[in-house]
């Protein structure tokens, strides 16, 4: 490394966010512009520490050689920081916006002292990249006349189209929505990911050559069957896109909303109109209790606020995390530990306390005469361990009732819809995923390929490429019988996912 001592001489110094009270008044990206001095600093951080765990198992999915970047960051080379950090990862500008970084959470440095800023530094790299002009996507020289189906554009679907693409495929993505991007598009809010930077991407993969098809949704407008006929190899990237929905008394009441729905129809109509055609659920001015925790949760959380919500409450099942990492939970594993996302602080600015509430059971959701919700009532709850399983008991006289205009279940998702498979005769695995084995990602159905959350459940953007780029490595290989593409190491699973 190039500086040696950078570790003992540098304090961790994480790229602020923009000031709460400004954020909170547009859809815009929370980040601020970070400066070239700072980053060097933090980029001199990284220590020589012999075994990087940071692109180990337990770091970054997708074997990012962080070591090295971070380095020519300290040293000013910015442009072989580019071609280091792609040489691994196909969109940084995604994962250096939305991971929650495993990778720091297996810094060495991490050990005994706050972390390397690996997130901040990957992301700039990126964002210097594309404002130098050193990010572009070629046409590949030759083509190997073998056509792909892709269904799905979310981050797996594209890696994969990009890795197949490069190595000469005729490659086209078939997206149900009205724009491409999938989870990228209408899962994250804007001022998360701003939706220039995903078309800014999806417009290269296209003067490249992959071919996206929108308002197509495979297995309802067109038969997956002969779509398979018609394509020489056929990819199911649909995401997990069934959520867990909340079984209690009142949930059919007017103002109960699935999280992707209300996160959903509001990217689409800021984008659409600025929030103008009033085609989105609305917050403003309501008593907002959004229940589940998690990246979905915290979203719900900043999207309501913007809205100009009277009230946010966030009810979690869950006990709540501790301060410090418990002695279960040792480096370099992910640390389980209270975080406070960008949604609550705006949350404590805007109303001057948490919005956070541990181990609270929704029992009933009340309405009013016209069937609108107006409240919901809960009960507290206590965890044990008990034969290596989490139980929770109510406790009494704990009742409570909580005003609610609008109630937002952010509870996780059960697994993919299935009206794809069931045509393509594609068997599932004991969760209800896409069965088909991380490495060869081969479905029951020959010819028939499987990635992303459809396959390994609910996890982050950052597994999603891993999973991209070795299902592309996999069907490159079906095609032609041999692959130069490059096949992710990391094949375990992440206790972040």
């Amino acid at each position: 490394m190039g500086k040696h001592s950078g570790f003992l001489e540098y304090p961790r110094k994480v790229v602020p966010y923009r000031d709460p009270s400004e954020r909170l008044g547009d859809f815009n990206e929370i980040f601020t512009e970070p400066d070239e001095k700072h980053l060097k600093r933090q980029g001199a951080r990284c220590m020589d520490c012999g075994v990087p765990f940071c692109q180990s198992a337990t770091g970054c999915p997708i074997d990012n050689l962080i070591p090295e970047w971070n380095d020519l960051v300290f040293q000013g080379r910015w442009e072989e920081a580019l071609e280091r950090l792609h040489k691994t990862n196909n969109f940084p500008e995604f994962t250096g916006r939305t991971c929650p970084a495993p990778c720091e959470g297996a810094c060495v440095l991490g050990i005994t002292d706050p972390a390397v800023t690996i997130k901040n530094i990957e992301n700039a790299i990126i964002d210097r990249g594309f404002e130098e002009g050193w990010v572009r996507h070629d046409q590949p020289q030759e083509r190997s006349g073998k056509k792909v189906a892709i269904i799905g554009s979310g981050p797996a679907g594209l890696a994969a189209a990009d890795q197949l693409n490069k190595v000469g495929h005729h490659v086209t993505v078939f997206e149900r929505e009205d724009r491409i991007g999938g989870l990228l598009m209408y899962g994250i809010p804007n001022m998360k990911l701003e939706k220039s930077v995903v078309n800014r991407r999806v417009d290269l993969l296209s003067s490249a050559g992959v071919k996206f098809c929108t308002g197509v949704d495979v297995g309802r407008d067109t038969d997956p069957i002969e779509l398979k006929a018609d394509y020489d190899a056929l990819l199911l990237a649909t995401g997990a896109t069934r959520p867990r929905d909340l079984s209690i008394p009142g949930r059919d009441l007017n103002g109960v909303h699935f999280a992707m729905d209300f996160l959903t129809s509001n990217t689409r109509s800021l984008l659409d109109s600025n929030l103008q055609d009033n085609q989105f659920i609305n917050a403003k001015d309501l008593d907002v209790i959004v229940i589940g925790g998690g990246d979905t949760g915290a979203d719900c959380i900043g999207t309501a606020l913007r809205h100009g919500c009277r009230s946010l409450i966030n009810l979690e099942l869950l006990g709540q995390p501790p301060v410090d990492r418990e002695p279960e939970n040792p480096w370099p594993n992910w640390p389980l530990i209270l975080r406070t996302d960008y949604a609550h602080e705006e949350t404590i600015s805007r109303f001057g306390s948490d919005p956070r509430t541990f181990s609270v059971l929704s029992k009933q959701l009340s309405g009013d005469n016209d069937g609108k919700v107006t409240a919901l009532q809960t009960t507290e709850i206590s965890w044990t361990t008990k034969n290596g399983r989490s139980e929770f008991a109510e406790i009494s006289d704990t009742g409570k009732t909580w005003n609610a205009d609008l109630v937002l279940l952010a509870m996780g998702f059960l697994g993919p819809e299935t009206y794809v498979t069931d045509l393509l005769g594609v068997e599932l695995d004991s969760r209800s995923n896409y069965l088909a084995k991380h490495g060869a990602f081969q479905t029951s159905v020959p010819g028939v390929f499987a990635a992303g959350d459809c396959r390994r459940g609910q996890s982050l953007v950052v597994w999603a490429i891993n999973e991209g780029r070795g299902v592309a490595r996999s069907i490159d290989q079906y095609l032609m019988g041999s692959s130069v593409l490059p096949a992710p190491e990391n094949t375990m699973g992440s206790s972040v996912a």
